[in-house]
């Protein structure tokens, strides 16, 4: 998979500001991605904050790590996909998240590094887990993540 942000929309049914994967740096297809996010002060999250705040507020959501997770777990499996079952009309979408675990927080100026790995794939669903990391320190385990594909028509009424 090309690392490009070109690809990263591409593929991803989502643009900005919520595209929260800034690029993919290992691939092995099937099996695993790495990617990074940069936390920013600049993110939609941390305007109209007040500037005497104490350092802990201006902690990433929690929910946006785990949906910048969630995207590059779909990008694993949407680079994995090839064939007659790669339908380019079907969106990925997140089913169920089981024993996730937060142990840090990440800051502006933070590069969170996702590694999401594939268990099994099974017709329109993916099984995966995996960690974000900050340098050494993992800050999120996702036990099992189950995605689904399901045709974009469906979900966007069209």
């Amino acid at each position: 998979m090309n690392s490009g942000y070109a690809q990263l929309l591409a593929l991803l049914p989502v643009r900005h500001p919520m595209v929260l994967v800034d690029r993919v740096t290992g691939f092995d297809r099937g099996r695993t991605i790495e990617t990074a996010k940069a936390v920013t002060g600049s993110e939609p999250c941390y305007q109209g904050m007040a500037d005497d705040l104490p350092a802990e507020r201006y902690a990433y959501p929690r929910s946006m790590i785990l949906e910048s997770f969630g995207q590059s777990a779909a990008l694993l499996w949407l680079g994995s996909r090839s064939g007659p079952d790669a339908a380019a009309d079907s969106l990925p979408m997140v089913g169920r998240l089981r024993n996730c675990a937060f142990s840090g927080a990440a800051f502006p100026g933070d590069v969170i590094r996702h590694r999401v790995r594939v268990e099994r794939l099974v017709d329109d669903n993916a099984f995966m887990c995996g960690e974000s990391r900050i340098g050494d320190q993992v800050i999120l385990t996702v036990g099992s993540l189950i995605a689904v594909a399901r045709p974009a028509a469906l979900v966007t009424g069209g």
